[in-house]
């Protein structure tokens, strides 16, 4: 499957933005899908993941009650809303798939989007 990151930009502390995958290919619906992200001198981390369905996803601590995975199969989409942003949210964010369940691992994950930049300040 091929990926297509978009919706990056910038915005004030405490803005929100909506990133979007676009997705190729007819087999959409027999990925997991996640959100990563990587600031400048850091590693890749794991952001956000949602299963094939759409009924189960999981977020990593520093971003729960503040984005929402989720995704239409049916348009060979998934979608990360970001509210109450903060400085440390600043990183080029990229979606990714994966044939486990709900990975949390980059090395679970097969295909990746080229990314899009996340800029956060005040």
């Amino acid at each position: 499957v091929q990926l297509q990151a978009s919706g990056g930009g910038w915005v004030h502390t405490g803005g929100s933005l909506r990133l979007s995958c676009a997705a190729s290919g007819r087999t959409f619906d027999q990925y997991g899908m996640g959100w990563f992200r990587q600031a400048p001198g850091k590693e890749r981390e794991f952001v956000a993941g949602i299963t094939r369905s759409g009924s189960g996803n999981v977020y990593t601590d520093s971003v729960k009650g503040r984005f929402t995975i989720s995704r239409d199969n049916a348009k060979n989409m998934v979608w990360l809303q970001m509210n109450s942003l903060e400085s440390e949210d600043t990183a080029v964010y990229y979606c990714a798939a994966t044939y486990t369940p709900l990975g949390v691992l980059a090395d679970e994950y097969d295909s990746w989007g080229q990314g899009t930049q996340v800029t956060v300040s005040s």
